[in-house]
């Protein structure tokens, strides 16, 4: 019994030290990357939205793991002079809140974006999604709510296979429960640098980019879990999206680097433009899944492509 007493106790003490570690890492966080720019209330729920540049509107959609400081650190700068580009943190990532389980549906995040881009005066944005923002931008101009699609390293389809050790252990509540934590309190900067390396491969990572990039966000509790319960879950909605794709008429620009591992070309951007009878593919020889951050030009000519097969005048 005594010995019993004594275990619980220290794991007690373990638990409420981790906690109290966790915390302090998250103010800190969010004391260094507050947002930059204005906070929408839809539904009852915040939404973060970054906007700069007058013209056509263009909306961004980050990835996992990320937030609009994906954009903002510099690809938002250069389009801004001929577009009104706007960027959302997606629900549960950033200072955006998180749906609950309605939010694991890129769909549903597509919708409540779209609300958010009503309250701004947006109608029938130009939408770029990147990564997993790939699916949430085809679940929007599958609502018949876009002028113009343009996947960027973007999941379209589905896939076999898992996800990796992180989100087989983050698909079970109880590994959310006792792994999120330990990841927010301990996680070094080496561990964050290898892993953001593994992403930006075969390229290395943009000098500055942990440093702006606002990446502590990301390792807060909330912001982990809600990003486990989304990927674990994409896979289901994307089978469910797939068969609908070919009832889209709008524009579709597809750029994806042809040595991306994350999300490979073979399984989602090659399959999509031959399901899609406006796509239009560019592959970047040698290029990982990162390209608005190693190959930003490609993105941009692909925007402007994308605005002229729109018919947006750009002045």
């Amino acid at each position: 019994m005594a010995e019993t007493l004594v275990t619980a106790a220290a794991l007690g003490a373990v638990v409420w030290a981790t906690a109290r570690r966790a915390a302090a890492r998250e103010a800190r966080a969010e004391a260094d990357f507050p947002p930059t720019g204005q906070i929408l209330q839809i539904a009852g729920r915040a939404v973060h939205v970054h906007q700069e540049g007058q013209g056509p509107d263009l909306v961004l959609i980050h990835g996992a793991s990320g937030n609009t400081r994906e954009f903002t650190m510099g690809l938002v700068a250069r389009l801004a002079p001929q577009f009104r580009v706007t960027v959302f943190d997606r629900p549960g990532l950033g200072w955006s809140a998180d749906l609950g389980a309605e939010g694991v549906d890129p769909a549903a995040q597509a919708r409540h974006l779209r609300a958010a881009a009503v309250q701004l005066g947006l109608r029938n944005p130009l939408i770029l999604g990147h990564s997993y923002g790939g699916a949430v931008a085809l679940a929007w101009a599958l609502q018949e709510d876009a002028a113009g699609l343009l996947l960027l390293s973007g999941v379209a389809m589905p896939w076999q296979g898992g996800l990796g050790a992180w989100y087989r252990i983050t698909a079970h509540p109880l590994g959310r429960t006792l792994i999120v934590p330990m990841v927010t309190a301990f996680a070094t900067r080496r561990q964050t640098e290898t892993t953001i390396a593994s992403i930006f491969a075969p390229q290395d990572i943009q000098p500055g980019y942990i440093a702006r990039a606002g990446v502590a966000l990301t390792l807060r509790r909330k912001v982990l879990a809600a990003n486990a319960r989304q990927v674990n879950g994409l896979l289901h909605f994307v089978r469910q999206m797939a068969p609908d794709y070919p009832r889209l008429t709008l524009p579709v620009e597809i750029v994806h680097g042809d040595s991306d591992t994350i999300v490979p070309h073979h399984i989602h951007a090659v399959p999509l433009a031959q399901v899609l009878p406006t796509a239009q593919l560019t592959l970047l020889p040698g290029i990982g899944h990162m390209p608005h951050q190693t190959r930003p030009e490609a993105v941009i000519d692909a925007v402007h492509r994308l605005a002229a097969r729109a018919g947006l005048r750009l002045d």
